[in-house]
């Protein structure tokens, strides 16, 4: 494209335009026409209009903050990457937080590219600047960009910084306090270690005690980062006692984000920091009084039993996930169904199937179908750990069951963990209960059953073979074929498709073929058609012999049917035919 093409002036008619879109089209367009102007000008005329477009909606502005940052590219070397700090610390100031969040993002791109005249000039001076503005937005973004740059400049610079963000962390305003909180630990990622527990620990005390609960919240996350950056000593000394405060906090979401966190906190800690201390928090955190927080700390209950030893787990952690089982809120037992599966695994077999066998059966008959649902989706990692023989004992009786469900969802669940029991439990255990129940989901009243009903018939076929298939599933096809709801019927001709498409092709061949010609007489045209899409999608595993002596009859037929939706797909399997075949 010839820079001719684009000019400035054109740029400016168009970015005046009343039209929001327009203005929005153009300002896309930023990569291209920098391309077309070259760099000379885009640094000279392009970028210095920019500078004065920050009066626009907020749209425009989003996506101006996001393509000058990547005008990177087209200045004309690294060294030129410095025209972009001053649009850029413009629009880091705006009141919309992610017109500001994409300018930060791409001022924290610039630092690698600038030199270290440019870093000291410019970039250090943008620093001051915000952090020194009246309005409250410049300094929530300062507190964004110390991380990004701290590690380039010099050792006068760094101290400057420790002390700038030292000075945001006490500002007056609650949301620069919070930002400063949010970024508080990245920054101490990239602070040398002295420093980190001289100068930015004593502000991690004082966010971690601020009187605002949106500060507070914040920071169980830096307490994580610090303890994962401290001496363990230190960590215990320093950091614990103010997680063991938060996770007493007044507020509930405060201690909402200590359960959330809680996992990655023990990470930090140390097993025997947890033993000691931390598990009896996470215990009255499972007990909590909010149910938000109760929910928060039912996720991690496995990844908290991998944290301390099997004893602790029986003494502390099960008496509260007995409590929970009969919670009042629905959401507390399916966010523990989602959780306590894991446990089984880290304390064997005989303790599993003693303590929380009861508690796995107790929530499949749990009234809420999120819980039941929970529940039958992790049965698989239950198989390793007490065998197929109780499996089929304890479960299954309560899986068939559920299978039955009046939620379709459940039922869905049900069908997904078929395969895999089937695998467990082997043709012996598997039964004739189950492989009736697998039949019968082909004419549940629910769409999505019945689909994946069929996807289902071709993992079964694999893990018993085809002489199971031809003694159970076979039949099944040719009983729902006389069924009197036509929707029945066509997922007959759905199970076909697929198990000529799995690995036992011979099937179709040698037991379902005649049964989709057959059904090429149906009196409902819905079927008839979709006997042509079947007979499509399956004559690349028929043999030829047959495709000539009963396929390519009935598709003639289907061509001269009165419906047109009937002689539409029968039209375009015979073309398939034809190719296949030429």
């Amino acid at each position: 494209m010839s820079d001719g093409l684009y000019s400035v002036a054109l740029l400016i008619d168009e970015l005046k335009h009343e039209d929001l879109h327009c203005r929005l089209n153009s300002m896309n367009k930023l990569v291209t026409i920098a391309e077309a102007l070259g760099p000379d000008r885009t640094r000279n005329e392009l970028i210095p209009f920019l500078s004065e477009s920050i009066d626009d909606e907020d749209e425009v502005l989003l996506v101006l903050a996001e393509q000058l940052g990547k005008l990177q590219l087209f200045l004309g070397g690294d060294e030129y990457s410095v025209c972009l700090v001053l649009p850029l610390e413009s629009l880091a100031t705006v009141e919309e937080p992610t017109v500001r969040d994409k300018a930060i993002q791409s001022l924290n791109s610039l630092v690698a590219k600038l030199s270290e005249t440019s870093l000291t000039e410019q970039y250090v001076a943008m620093l001051r600047r915000l952090s020194s503005k009246d309005w409250f937005t410049s300094r929530i973004s300062a507190c964004a960009l110390f991380a990004g740059v701290y590690r380039h400049v010099s050792s006068a610079n760094k101290a400057e910084f420790r002390g700038i963000f030292g000075q945001l962390c006490r500002d007056d305003t609650p949301m620069v306090r919070r930002s400063a909180a949010l970024h508080l630990g990245y920054f101490a990622e990239v602070v040398e270690e002295n420093y980190v527990v001289t100068e930015l620990l004593p502000l991690f005390t004082l966010l971690a005690s601020e009187d605002q609960d949106s500060v507070r919240l914040l920071a169980i996350n830096n307490a994580v980062i610090f303890a994962g950056l401290l001496d363990s000593k230190v960590a215990k000394e320093k950091v614990l006692p103010v997680v063991l405060s938060l996770a007493m906090d007044r507020s509930w979401r405060v201690r909402w984000s200590v359960a959330d966190k809680f996992f990655d906190i023990c990470n930090a800690m140390g097993e025997e920091i947890v033993a000691q201390d931390l598990l009896e928090v996470f215990v009255k955190l499972l007990g909590d009084q909010e149910a938000e927080v109760r929910t928060a700390a039912a996720c991690t209950v496995t990844d908290v039993a991998k944290c301390v030893s099997e004893t602790l787990t029986l003494e502390s952690i099960l008496p509260a996930i007995k409590k929970l089982i009969k919670d009042s809120s629905d959401h507390v037992r399916s966010s523990l169904a989602l959780g306590i599966m894991g446990i089984a695994p880290l304390v064997g077999q005989k303790l599993t199937i003693e303590h929380f066998l009861p508690l796995y059966l107790q929530l499949l008959k749990d009234e809420n179908p999120e819980v039941r649902l929970n529940i039958i989706s992790n049965l698989g990692a239950l198989n390793n750990v007490i065998g197929v023989e109780n499996l089929a004992q304890s479960l299954l009786p309560a899986v068939i069951k559920l299978a039955e469900d009046s939620t379709w969802r459940i039922r869905l669940a049900v069908i997904d963990q078929i395969p895999l029991l089937a695998e467990y439990l082997g043709e012996k255990f598997f039964g004739d209960d189950l492989s009736e129940l697998c039949m019968s989901w082909l004419a549940d009243r629910v769409y999505s059953i019945r689909l994946a009903a069929a996807k289902n018939l071709e993992k079964l076929t694999h893990v018993f073979g085809v002489d199971w298939a031809k003694n159970k599933i076979v039949p099944k096809i040719v009983e729902l074929n006389s069924s009197p709801n036509y929707l029945c019927r066509m997922t007959a001709l759905r199970a076909v498709e697929v198990l000529a498409f799995s690995s036992f092709p011979e099937l179709a061949n040698e037991k379902l073929l005649d049964l989709v010609i057959s059904m090429s007489h149906d009196k409902v045209p819905n079927v008839r058609f979709n006997v042509a899409k079947c007979l499509q999608a399956i004559i690349s595993k028929i043999d030829p012999a047959s495709i000539d002596s009963l396929i390519r009859p009935t598709l003639d037929t289907l061509s001269d049917d009165k419906d047109q939706d009937v002689r539409f797909f029968a039209a375009r399997a015979v073309e398939a035919v034809e190719a296949m075949l030429d």
